[in-house]
C-alpha cells in the first residue's frame, strides 16, 4: 500500500476541482487531486458564462486556456414560434466580463488538468476514492487504482468537486430532496459539413418546443456541434423507440431547427439523464467542503453549472488556505451564504423559466431596456450584484413584473 500525505485532497479533476488546485497552488498549500477516470473524457455542461471567466483569471488558468482558440460566446439567443430574442453579454447591467466560451469539455478538462500539472499539482488519475474517515483532525482516504493497488493519504481538509460522482455526499449521507422539478435531459454531438456563417453557426441558441421543454444548439470551434433537449419528464414519456429514435422524434417538434438537422448522422448514440437536478444538506461540514455538482445543480437552461462550480472551487480553496494558516474561518457565513445566494437566484430563474413567466418576459416588447440589461447580467452569472433589483428581489422581481406586463395570464 502506497502511502502520501497532503493538506488539501481534491476529489474530482474538473472545472470546480482545477480551479481549486489553481488558487491552493499558488499559496503553497500541498495539493493531491484524486480523478476517478482518465482524461480526456466526455463531460456535459459545454456552455460558460462570464462569470466562470473571473475565476479561471483567480486561479492562474486563464491564459493557458485563451490559448486554445475555443468558440467566442457573447451572448445568448431564444427562439420561440419563429421569433428570435437575444440578450448580447456586452449589454448587461453593472460591471463583469462580456464574453466567454462555448467548449467541448472532454478538451477543455484536459487542458485545464494539463495546466494544473504544469504548475506541480499531483493529479493521479484513475484513483477511485473507496472510503474516507475522518478522525483526530485528519482524513484518513484510501483510494484504489485500476489494478486495485490501495493508497493511504492523510490530507488536513478534503474538497469534493467529484461532480455527479457526489463522493461525499454519498460516503457521508448528505444527498437531500432536489430543487427543481424532475426533468431530464438527451443529447449528442454531430459535426456540421456546411454550418452556416455568422451568428447561425456560431451562438448558442435555445429553441422553446414548449412551456416545459427546449432544445439546444452549442457550436465548438472544431466544427463539432453539441445538440440536446431538456423536458419535464412527463414530455420524455411521449416519445418512444431508441434513443436514436426518440432524438429524431423531439428534433421533428423543433420548428427552427429540424430540417437543418433532421439528416444529420450523430457522432455517439444520444445519452439520456433523467432527474438531473441535484442537492445537498450541507454545502462544508468539519474537515471538508462541497464544490460543484457535487453540491449542487439546478438545470441547464441558463449555463451556470460551470460557474458555480467554479465560484464554489475557487472560494473554498481561498478559505481553505486561510484556515490552514491559523484563522479561524466562519465556513455559515463565508461560505454557505455565498453559495446559496447564487443557488436561491438561479433557481428561481429556473422555476420561472418552466412557470412561463420567465419566458413571456423574454419575448415580449413591452419590458425596458433597463430590464433586459438587468436580466443580462443575471444570465452572465453576476448574481451578487445587489445593486441590480432583479437579483436583489429576485424572487419577486420576475413574478411582479410579469403580471404588470401579463394582469390576466396567471390569475
Amino acid at each position: 500500500m502506497v502511502k502520501k500525505e497532503y493538506d488539501v485532497v481534491i476529489i474530482g479533476a474538473g472545472p470546480a476541482g482545477m480551479v481549486a488546485a489553481g488558487y491552493l497552488e499558488k499559496t503553497g498549500v500541498s495539493v493531491l487531486v484524486l480523478e476517478k477516470q482518465f482524461f480526456p473524457r466526455f463531460a456535459i455542461g459545454e456552455s460558460l458564462i462570464p462569470r466562470c471567466m473571473d475565476n479561471f483569471a483567480e486561479a492562474g488558468l486563464l491564459e493557458d486556456l485563451q490559448k486554445q482558440n475555443y468558440q467566442k460566446k457573447t451572448g445568448a439567443r431564444f427562439v420561440k414560434n419563429g421569433k428570435v430574442v437575444e440578450f448580447d453579454f456586452s449589454k448587461k447591467f453593472g460591471e463583469g466580463w462580456n464574453w466567454t466560451w462555448q467548449v467541448p469539455r472532454a478538451d477543455f478538462d484536459h487542458k485545464l488538468a494539463e495546466s494544473i500539472q504544469k504548475r506541480g499539482v499531483n493529479i493521479d488519475f484513475g484513483a477511485e476514492v473507496v472510503s474516507a474517515e475522518w478522525e483526530s483532525k485528519l482524513w484518513n482516504i484510501e483510494s484504489k487504482d485500476p489494478d486495485a493497488v490501495l493508497s493511504r493519504i492523510t490530507s488536513r481538509f478534503i474538497i469534493d468537486a467529484s461532480g455527479n460522482g457526489r463522493v461525499l455526499a454519498g460516503m457521508l449521507k448528505l444527498e437531500a430532496p432536489a430543487k427543481i422539478y424532475d426533468h431530464s435531459s438527451i443529447f449528442t454531438h454531430i459535426k456540421e459539413e456546411h454550418r452556416l456563417q455568422g451568428k447561425e453557426g456560431t451562438q448558442i441558441t435555445f429553441e422553446i418546443i414548449k412551456r416545459g421543454a427546449w432544445f439546444w444548439y452549442i457550436p465548438f470551434s472544431n466544427g463539432t456541434t453539441s445538440l440536446g433537449f431538456v423536458g419535464e419528464n412527463d414530455w420524455f414519456h411521449t416519445f418512444s423507440g431508441s434513443k436514436d429514435e426518440i432524438f429524431k422524434q423531439m428534433l421533428d417538434q423543433c420548428d427552427f431547427y429540424k430540417d437543418r438537422f433532421s439528416k444529420q448522422e450523430y457522432l455517439f448514440e444520444p445519452v439520456k439523464l433523467s432527474g438531473i437536478s441535484k442537492n445537498v444538506q450541507l454545502l462544508h461540514g468539519e474537515g471538508f467542503a462541497m464544490a460543484g455538482n457535487s453540491a449542487e445543480f439546478l438545470d441547464p437552461v441558463f449555463s451556470s453549472g460551470v460557474a458555480f462550480a467554479t465560484e464554489s472551487g475557487l472560494l473554498s480553496a481561498k478559505l481553505v488556505a486561510r484556515q490552514l494558516s491559523g484563522e479561524v474561518i466562519d465556513w455559515d457565513k463565508e461560505y454557505t451564504e455565498h453559495i446559496q445566494k447564487a443557488i436561491n437566484v438561479f433557481a428561481t430563474y429556473v422555476k420561472e423559466w418552466y412557470t412561463g413567466r420567465l419566458q413571456d418576459i423574454f419575448f415580449t416588447e413591452d419590458a425596458s431596456e433597463n430590464i433586459k440589461m438587468q436580466i443580462c447580467s443575471v444570465l452572465a452569472g453576476y448574481v451578487w450584484d445587489n445593486k441590480n433589483p432583479f437579483v436583489r428581489n429576485h424572487d419577486k422581481a420576475i413574478r411582479n413584473l410579469h403580471d404588470f406586463l401579463y394582469p390576466e395570464k396567471f390569475q
